[in-house]
């Protein structure tokens, strides 16, 4: 990397810079969603990282343009009893994308290879026959049609660090702050030993990992957007001319004094 390249990155972008960006590619995100429509396509966008790597925030910005019944976020809780009893992969099939659908993960079946292997909800041996497993159903899913698209947020230890402690002192940010955050900062190490296992064992040229650095939110955010768009061919697809109809007078009468008398909400600002 240049000394240019290194000066820019180490500077914050501008946040006009960055919605002027953000735009462009929300705008390229829309035409991308017509074209998922009109072909049928199914794609699986995986988030996973490290605690506080920006995983929230990349997402909204991927989805806040587009259809919600297009681009579905699923983000799920702990496993219920009656869910602990399934095949490990059968509460995130439920989910899978029908034709037309991009199915976005906020952490996923990978849960098995971080938080649950480093925080020892699961055994040495489903851990390891997870990993032995992934590979395998993944090229099922890629066969079957699906597009499996896996990015990983990586933060360092300092921004991590500096993110935490910011959530601790914020009211607006405190709920961010789960039961497993506080002990990943414990754990450094052991995340960085589990991530390498993962990536060692599931990073295939059928369904390969994407590392995205994300110390910097803005670039991190434009970065994937602009990797997700890179990795869905499209093209613009045809539409029929929008004409917005004149409003017909039959029937017409007053419709606001119709509202008068009842409970308005207070106009404040």
């Amino acid at each position: 990397m240049s000394k240019k390249e290194e000066t820019r990155r180490e500077g914050k972008m501008k946040t006009k810079k960055y919605a002027k960006e953000l735009r462009k590619l929300q705008a390229e995100l829309c035409k991308l969603q017509e074209w998922i429509k009109h072909k049928g396509l199914r794609v699986i966008v995986v988030f996973e990282g490290r605690d506080a790597a920006g995983k929230g925030g990349t997402i909204r910005a991927l989805t806040e343009r587009v259809s919600p019944r297009v681009f579905r976020v699923v983000a799920l809780p702990a496993p219920s009893d009656r869910e602990k009893t399934q095949m490990y992969f059968q509460r995130y099939m439920a989910h899978f994308p029908a034709a037309g659908e991009v199915l976005v993960l906020d952490r996923s079946w990978y849960n098995r290879a971080g938080v649950e292997y480093v925080m020892g909800f699961c055994s040495k041996e489903q851990h390891r026959r997870f990993l032995e497993l992934c590979p395998e159903i993944e090229r099922y899913i890629a066969d079957s049609g699906i597009q499996l698209i896996k990015i990983w947020l990586e933060v360092s230890d300092k921004e991590q660090k500096r993110r935490f402690e910011a959530r601790m002192e914020d009211p607006l940010r405190q709920w961010k702050l789960s039961p497993m955050d506080l002990p990943s900062r414990s754990k450094w190490f052991e995340y960085s030993r589990a991530r390498d296992m993962m990536l060692k064992a599931t990073d295939t040229k059928w369904a390969p990992w994407h590392i995205l650095r994300s110390d910097d939110k803005k670039r991190a955010r434009l970065n994937c957007l602009a990797h997700i768009l890179s990795l869905i061919p499209y093209k613009k697809t045809p539409r029929e001319e929008v004409k917005l109809p004149k409003r017909s007078m039959k029937g017409a009468y007053d419709d606001q004094a119709a509202l008068n008398g009842r409970k308005f909400i207070p106009e404040k600002y």
